[in-house]
């Protein structure tokens, strides 16, 4: 628990809309700025077992908890959206005199990324180089909503359930339900489990997840923008993805082929829905050959 407690104290603050962001700041290498955007239901802590390495290559990694997300600001009388978020990330980079930057994203956070490109893609057309995206890497996550697989408690909590689903649900519960989308040599361990726990509970944050899980709708609404913007995307991409995740796993993959004009995917066969966590050395290896393959 120490190293985990550590990324909270070494953390800094960004203010969005009156509240307090959460974000880590690293670096140390020659190359860029890499923003890294977490998923659902967890936050920056995502990022701890590749942090080294990515501050090693690049000059600057910044991984910001997202508003409802981990050690920042989880209000309750809050519209939390894609677009919001995708707004913190992007004012973030301003305050920081940030104009150029790579993303490494999974599970919600590529469906951020999703957003990014889109007003990327707008900006270019415009001839605005304010602010602009040069590559970018996915993990496992809903692409696309006919191929996303949410899992039982995802259900509930959208369904009109979902406020008492959020409040009364049980660590015990969390944890079964996270730990069913690792691979099946790769669980989590109960430390782990708890870490997680601690960042979905911490500031009363189960009290909104019916309200976060509201991106599954928002997904289907904004389906032609945000898989367009994966389809007309001007910069590199590639999908690293676990093959066995439920949720986003072989079939988020192999319409991930269908869809988009030469898809460059990195598979990982025995690993599940979190590859950051479940394969690190693998996964950090696949995105930093990407970058010097295909960015560099």
């Amino acid at each position: 628990m120490e190293e985990f407690a550590s990324w909270r104290a070494n953390g800094r603050r960004h203010t969005h809309r009156g509240h307090q962001i959460f974000w880590r700041d690293g670096g140390g290498g020659a190359e860029d700025t890499l923003v890294c955007i977490h998923g659902f239901p967890t936050a920056s802590w995502d990022w701890h077992a590749v942090w080294p390495g990515l501050c090693e290559r690049f000059a600057r990694v910044i991984a910001p908890d997202m508003i409802g997300y981990g050690w920042s600001a989880k209000p309750r009388h809050y519209d939390y959206t894609i677009g919001d978020q995708a707004d913190i990330h992007e004012n973030l980079l301003r305050e920081q005199g940030v104009g150029r930057y790579h993303i490494l994203a999974h599970d919600y956070g590529d469906t951020v990324t999703q957003e990014l490109l889109a007003r990327d893609a707008e900006r270019r057309a415009a001839g605005d180089e304010s602010l602009m995206i040069e590559s970018v890497c996915l993990l496992n996550g809903g692409l696309f909503p006919e191929a996303h697989r949410p899992r039982l408690i995802q259900r509930l909590l959208a369904s009109p359930l979902g406020p008492a689903v959020g409040v009364f649900g049980s660590e015990r519960t969390f944890c079964h339900s996270l730990a069913a989308v690792f691979g099946p040599d790769t669980k989590p361990s109960d430390t782990e489990a708890h870490q997680f726990w601690l960042l979905w509970c911490s500031k009363h944050g189960k009290r909104n997840g019916h309200k976060l899980i509201r991106y599954m709708a928002e997904r289907r609404k904004h389906r032609d923008r945000w898989v367009g913007a994966l389809q007309q995307a001007q910069v590199p991409i590639r999908l690293i993805d676990g093959l066995l995740d439920p949720v986003s796993g072989a079939h988020m993959v192999h319409r991930y082929r269908e869809l988009i004009p030469d898809p460059d995917v990195v598979e990982l066969p025995r690993i599940g829905h979190y590859p950051q966590l479940e394969a690190p050395e693998e996964t950090l290896t696949a995105f930093l050959e990407f970058h010097g393959n295909r960015v560099g």
